[in-house]
């Protein structure tokens, strides 16, 4: 199996402050270094930085369906262990997280069955985790 190295993706946020406070208090990310635009997180072993830009003018929401329900595009996220996915998606509802798409399970008995869920942070950005019960699903056809 192929060693899996974080990624590093960077996210614009127009409430820096707020978005702050989601990702270390709510997702529980560990802060990193920070200046007075932008943030680093640790989420969930990646590197995860939120950038100060302000509001756009146009922020209507994109979504393509799948499985019957509408995704939000663009979204990230993280693959979760099956278990880890469990507790961590029973810390968001404790928390009051309001979810764009409730956690299920997907493509259920279907190739690429997979537990999933999707919310928003306070600037709007779609996140979704997931996990397989099978990592081998992962890239399934």
């Amino acid at each position: 199996m192929q060693q899996t190295n974080p990624f590093h993706v960077a996210i614009p946020v127009h409430n820096l402050a707020e978005c702050r406070t989601f990702y270390r208090d709510i997702l529980n990310c560990d802060e990193g270094r920070s200046s007075d635009h932008w943030v680093d997180f640790n989420l969930f072993g990646h590197q995860l930085v939120i950038h100060y830009k302000a509001k756009a003018t146009d922020d209507t929401p994109h979504h393509n369906a799948v499985d019957g329900k509408a995704v939000p595009v663009p979204h990230y996220g993280v693959v979760l262990p099956w278990e880890t996915f469990q507790q961590f998606s029973k810390e968001l509802k404790d928390k009051g997280v309001s979810f764009v798409i409730e956690p299920y399970i997907r493509f259920e008995g279907e190739v690429g069955e997979q537990a999933t869920m999707f919310f928003l942070d306070p600037a709007g950005n779609a996140l979704e985790f997931k996990a397989f019960r099978d990592m081998g699903q992962l890239f399934a056809k």
